[in-house]
């Protein structure tokens, strides 16, 4: 059993063009329970952010919710993700996924976080929103 918090607001899942410069907008005033991951690779750029952080020339996609696992969980931790992306794939509720070094994330579509935390509490985990 996971204890999963939904974080507060909408997200958004974003390509920039690779050798793109990040805004300072992504770093700047983070609230408590924000979260930006970024990932770089020689194809793009890969950014999840709050919605309303996203970057102006980015491709976008919103409407996600972000759930985080209480952590920390560290990287000795197996099973994890398989334990909240196997009963959301029963569910039929699209996910995005990353982790830090402490803890998992897993988005889900803001339209389907009822059916997915409704599979994640079917599947024994608790879910705090």
């Amino acid at each position: 059993m996971l204890d999963i918090a939904l974080l507060p607001g909408e997200y958004a899942v974003c390509r920039l063009a690779a050798g793109t410069t990040l805004p300072y907008a992504l770093s700047s005033g983070l609230g408590r329970a924000d979260v930006v991951t970024v990932s770089w690779t020689a194809d793009g750029i890969s950014v999840i952010c709050p919605a309303d952080r996203a970057p102006a020339q980015a491709v976008v996609e919103t409407a996600w919710r972000c759930l985080r696992v209480a952590g920390p969980a560290g990287l000795p931790a197996t099973g994890t993700l398989a334990a909240l992306v196997d009963p959301l794939a029963e569910a039929r509720v699209s996910v995005v996924t990353f982790s830090t070094f402490d803890t998992d994330y897993v988005l889900v579509p803001t339209v389907r976080l009822t059916e997915g935390t409704a599979a994640l509490k079917r599947a024994g985990h608790r879910v705090s929103v």
